[in-house]
């Protein structure tokens, strides 16, 4: 609280000879308004809404009445890119092919390419790109490419487990040896 000094003893004389008296000084304690102030730092941060997560937006497809034609799509307009371990890429177009002759590999630096040239040689609602990652790719791998498909405006892709004979694939392309089954 405020306080007032009163030591200086007294009256207010006026006349020749009387000392003039001391001015009273005042000390304001600022402890009660600290005090104030935490606790409406506090009640403020309690009462708060903290930032709400972000999601990333889905656009699903509409259910048709076959359920044989819900996931068709034409094999010309499919990409299919698999992740693999150190950052590596693969894909094909199409349908794997049984030699696996269309089957390349690339990085995330040029995966953009030929993203784009797919593209622009697709018609747009026959385009889908397939992403399969594998057990030794990264979840980094996985939002870069899914970054890509934001930054390409691809408006119909996947994210899809990955077959074991693709599997062999990226293994025997790495060169290890391909797993058993």
């Amino acid at each position: 609280m405020a306080e007032m000094d009163t030591s200086s003893g007294g009256g207010h004389k006026k006349g020749p000879g009387v000392k003039k008296g001391k001015k009273l000084s005042t000390r304001v304690d600022l402890t009660p308004m600290v005090d104030l102030g935490f606790l409406l730092i506090t009640f403020f941060i309690f009462t708060t809404t903290m930032s709400q997560p972000t999601a990333l937006r889905l656009f699903l497809p509409k259910d048709t009445e076959k359920p044989e034609e819900q996931n068709k799509a034409k094999a010309s307009g499919a990409l299919t890119i698999l992740l693999a371990k150190n950052d590596n890429v693969f894909y094909y177009e199409g349908e794997l092919a049984p030699d696996g002759s269309n089957f390349k590999s690339t990085n995330f630096k040029e995966i953009r390419d030929v993203i784009i040239n797919k593209k622009k040689t697709t018609k747009a609602e026959d385009l889908v790109v397939v992403i399969k990652p594998n057990k030794e790719s990264t979840y980094k791998n996985v939002v870069n490419m899914l970054d890509e498909m934001s930054i390409n405006v691809i408006k119909r892709y996947a994210l899809v487990d990955i077959s074991p004979v693709e599997d062999q694939l990226i293994a025997v392309s790495q060169g290890g040896a391909p797993a058993a089954q």
